[in-house]
């Protein structure tokens, strides 16, 4: 029997039929799908060599997130905020002491373990410093999550509230994020989308 990781990931992941409606102008329905996909696959990779547990409410993720060797947790209903500290909450039923919880839209990801070696919060903005990318914090703090519009002030907030260490931590790989039309100009783009049909 394996020891405990230190340490895991959190992906939240939507159905890839509904995600990224933002982009209707820019793709149609398969190519978003498709483009979600391929998103969620660079951030579970971006997990290793960490164990990666995706939070969903959708079959088909599920079953992606299981053959990709991802740990599921299942959480109808709950809405991003919800599964996420429903993350948080299994892996600290498991006894690991360190959670990163990274969206599924970072098209640059790339190794995240790394955001463990902070013993408070670290917080990974998106390149307009409004919403939150990634989040790591213990298992063992009461974080509310705030996700949406203005969630980094929120989750700066929230961290301060607690009493715990803030890093803030501007990366340019993990702070693009794909919301918008504009966003698709990330380098390497056109490779990836050519790569998902």
């Amino acid at each position: 029997m394996s020891a405990t990781p230190s340490a895991a990931v959190i992906v939240p992941v939507k159905a890839f039929t509904q995600a990224k409606v933002r982009l209707a102008t820019a793709l149609d329905p398969g190519e978003r799908a498709d483009l979600a996909r391929h998103m969620a696959e660079i951030v579970l990779l971006a997990a290793e060599p960490l164990p990666a547990v995706v939070v969903c409410d959708d079959e088909e993720v599920r079953a992606w997130a299981q053959r990709a060797g991802a740990r599921v947790v299942w959480c109808p209903g709950r809405g991003l905020n919800g599964a996420v500290a429903d993350g948080v909450a299994a892996l600290r039923a498991d006894g690991v002491e360190h959670a990163i919880v990274a969206h599924a839209d970072l098209p640059l990801a790339t190794r995240l373990d790394w955001l463990a070696d902070f013993p408070g919060v670290s917080l990974v903005p998106d390149r307009r410093f409004d919403g939150t990318n990634v989040v790591a914090l213990p298992t063992s703090l009461p974080f509310r999550f705030s996700y949406g519009a203005g969630s980094f002030g929120r989750h700066r907030a929230e961290a301060l509230r607690l009493g715990a260490p803030v890093r803030i931590v501007q990366d340019p790989r993990l702070g693009w994020d794909v919301d918008l039309p504009a966003d698709l100009a990330f380098p390497g783009a056109a490779a990836l989308r050519a790569g998902s049909r």
